[in-house]
């Protein structure tokens, strides 16, 4: 037989396997129907174990786990429909709209010249910048209302995610309100009068310290962890070592140091994304980004499964963070950033699929990166 009556086989089977997949989502259909009329569950995980069991049990095999495969995955296109279907008009967010005139204090991490800083001040002209020492604080500050808006930073395009921001946002309830990308300047400051070959020790935030670990290594520089540019720049500024510190060129020149070299960073552009926080759910009307908190059950193919609900939804999955839960014995939560707008059904069915079936859920926001 030739390859050409071989692959004519195929498409013929190809289009009854689609004939059966369509009378099946029409009867999904009309489950979803019964189950809204007598208010039942979409997902009945103890009747989704069984059947694929069976299907397992039932299959050759050689073809054993693929076809265990083929029809979980029938099985969330079922659910989403389903989801679709159920989905009641009252579930629809009703965000608070981001105060873009805010005049009111804001929450930073470090101290004046920090880059959170000046992330703050480009989203809130007007706002009142309040410095913390901890990034801890400033989402406490939020939390407890003593401040309306925080800023932490997300993301460096040279040195990846903020780790401690990403454990921070799983202990503290909030909501992300917009995101701003800030291009980052480094430079190596000391006092005034410094010899360049006298230091040996260089301090600044972690993330700083990796942006420009190229340059700290070319050099021989011993680093030293602070727990922020400009908190650094301070402390160099008070110190009689001769040591320096890596800031933006404002931040030296707001404590009186001296300019060693500029643009020291690994990569140029250098850019971070900071988030603007909030305790209430505020948004904006043209929000793009949807973040959520998601755990999954240790089970074979969750994680799979879970990536399958965002191409079943045609919704783009734009970032996935994952995060150990401490003293979990290694189990592990997942960030996850998607496009979309709350307004959208697809995205509101999506959202509720995921709090059904995940072992833990949590909406973080809607909302736009400001450039």
């Amino acid at each position: 037989m030739e390859l050409s009556d071989l692959r004519a086989q195929i498409d013929e089977i190809d289009s009854e396997i689609l004939g059966l997949f369509s009378r099946r989502m029409k009867v999904c259909e009309e489950v979803a129907d019964y189950k809204r009329r007598n208010n039942l569950p979409v997902f009945q995980k103890g009747r989704e174990k069984e059947l694929l069991a069976g299907i397992k049990a039932r299959a050759p095999e050689e073809y054993a786990d693929g076809a265990q495969v083929i029809f979980s995955n029938i099985m969330d296109v079922s659910k989403c429909i389903q989801q679709s279907r159920n989905l009641d008009a009252s579930t629809a967010f009703s965000p608070e709209m981001l105060d873009m005139e805010y005049s009111g204090t804001i929450a930073c991490q470090g101290v004046d010249g920090a880059y959170s800083g000046a992330a703050g001040k480009r989203l809130f002209p007007s706002a009142t910048v309040e410095f913390f020492p901890k990034f801890d604080d400033v989402f406490s500050a939020v939390a407890e209302g003593r401040v309306k808006y925080g800023i932490i930073p997300i993301q460096n395009s040279t040195a990846g995610s903020v780790s401690e921001a990403y454990s921070l946002m799983g202990k503290y309830n909030f909501s992300i309100t917009a995101m701003i990308r800030l291009e980052i300047n480094h430079c190596l400051a000391a006092k005034k009068g410094t010899d360049r070959k006298e230091i040996k020790k260089v301090y600044s935030h972690i993330q700083a310290l990796s942006q420009c670990s190229e340059y700290l290594k070319s050099h021989g520089f011993e680093q030293v962890s602070y727990d922020n540019t400009a908190m650094a720049a301070e402390f160099v500024a008070g110190s009689d070592e001769a040591i320096a510190a890596i800031c933006s060129c404002e931040c030296a020149e707001k404590y009186g140091l001296e300019i060693i070299d500029e643009k020291i960073a690994d990569v140029y552009p250098n850019c971070t994304r900071f988030i603007c926080i909030s305790r209430d759910f505020c948004s904006t009307s043209d929000a793009d980004t949807v973040s959520v908190i998601v755990g999954i059950p240790d089970e074979k193919n969750s994680l799979y499964r879970l990536l399958t609900k965002f191409s079943v939804s045609g919704i783009n999955l734009s970032h996935i963070e994952s995060k150990i839960i401490p003293g979990a014995n290694f189990e592990v939560v997942f960030y996850l950033d998607f496009d979309g707008n709350v307004s959208d059904s697809r995205v509101r069915t999506l959202l509720a699929q995921l709090e059904d079936e995940a072992a833990y859920f949590r909406f973080i926001g809607n909302y736009k990166e400001m450039l």
